[in-house]
């Protein structure tokens, strides 16, 4: 039976446990939404990148004397890894937490490619890190057992304790505190619009989640060629700087970089290697919608930031913004004939078709492509 989330919540209370900080996941959404739904702000902060989040869960930690919980998706305990050692193991600060994480990509159940690996070597990598853990699922019996032992090794040993929650482990919640946008394009009409107007000779580079699968359904739609497309299913927060290092390897080429606002903000730094070296063939493009789309719907820090006052100011080069159809149609053509670095905000509304299907093609067979296109185009050039 599917664990209730509101059960779980109260749990967790009655071990002290009061403080929730993370970046949401698709397998952890009904206890992300509602820990969205019923816990104060200060509270409940939904970090940038899960680095941040273990950081933050630290200084909760250091002013109160009380475990926090650092929810993630497995593949963001990339980003955690160096917070963890050098700042929480016990071997530096000692600082006790509990890790809730959502195992993608588990060996035996069917998932996306880019969780695959991740998945394989999860338990292998705990072990690595030193972090001890138990697992949970729908099944599981002893649930809150294994919840109280957890809780209880990270206060005696005071470290950091995970617990791995597989697929399907939660009931559904509906989360009530949505996004409520003013904005009336959606990010698939706005990508088919951005698509129409993009030089048949110039790559793109998309990033993860609902963007990259919207763009692949918008090219077959056309019966056009997907392989000037690097679709990047993983690394999300990279796809700037994989963009950047096609742009300055290959200063004939046109790249476009098509974003979202959750992956801008996890890795924001990365703006600022493009604004260094201004290369004149990047176009980067922002879809903005304050939301983690692809995982549940929960808000970004974004919808509390102007991003692109943010951009303007570490750039002194040429940014545009659309909010509507009509504006995007307008400014498209003098943004895409730009001789230098240019940065495009487009302003989304959230959600996607229910029928938006996966990836047909697989990240290697993408990857053959693309680079093939590259190469016929620096022949022709």
């Amino acid at each position: 039976m599917a664990i209730n989330s509101e059960k779980l919540y109260n749990e967790l209370i009655n071990h002290g446990i009061n403080f929730f900080t993370g970046v949401p996941d698709s397998l952890l959404k009904n206890f992300c939404g509602y820990i969205e739904d019923n816990v104060k702000k200060t509270s409940h902060i939904i970090a940038a990148n899960e680095g941040n989040a273990i950081a933050i869960a630290s200084g909760h930690y250091l002013a109160t004397n009380k475990i926090p919980l650092v929810y993630m998706q497995n593949s963001g305990l990339g980003n955690a890894i160096n917070p963890l050692l050098s700042l929480c193991d016990p071997d530096v600060y000692s600082i006790p937490m509990i890790i809730l994480i959502g195992w993608r990509g588990e060996p035996g159940i069917k998932d996306e490619p880019q969780h695959v690996k991740q998945g394989k070597v999860q338990e292998e990598l705990l072990d690595t890190l030193g972090i001890p853990y138990e697992c949970i699922s729908k099944d599981e019996k002893n649930i809150y057992v294994k919840i109280s032992e957890c809780v209880s090794l990270a206060k005696k040993e005071s470290r950091p304790v995970a617990i791995l929650a597989r697929k399907g482990t939660f009931e559904k919640y509906i989360i009530k505190s949505k996004n409520n946008s003013n904005n009336t394009m959606s990010r698939e009409d706005a990508l088919d619009v951005i698509i129409k107007n993009v030089d048949q000779k110039s790559i793109m580079v998309s990033t993860t989640g609902k963007t990259s699968r919207e763009i692949l359904e918008i090219r077959e739609k056309r019966r056009e060629s997907h392989s000037k497309d690097f679709l990047t299913v993983g690394s999300m927060g990279h796809c700037s700087s994989i963009a950047l290092g096609i742009a300055l390897s290959r200063p004939e080429q046109e790249v476009v970089c098509i974003d979202g606002d959750g992956s801008l903000l996890m890795h924001l730094g990365s703006i600022t290697a493009l604004v260094d070296y201004k290369p004149k063939n990047l176009k980067y493009i922002l879809i903005n919608n304050n939301v983690h789309e692809s995982v549940g719907g929960q808000r970004t820090v974004a919808s509390e930031l102007n991003i692109f006052s943010i951009i303007s100011s570490i750039s002194k080069n040429d940014c545009f913004q659309a909010s509507t159809i009509d504006d995007l149609k307008n400014l498209l053509p003098d943004f895409m004939v730009k001789k230098e670095l240019s940065f495009l905000e487009v302003n989304v509304y959230p959600g996607s078709r229910d029928d938006l299907g996966r990836p047909t093609i697989k990240p290697i067979e993408n990857k053959v492509n693309f680079m093939k296109a590259i190469e016929k185009n620096a022949e022709k050039s």
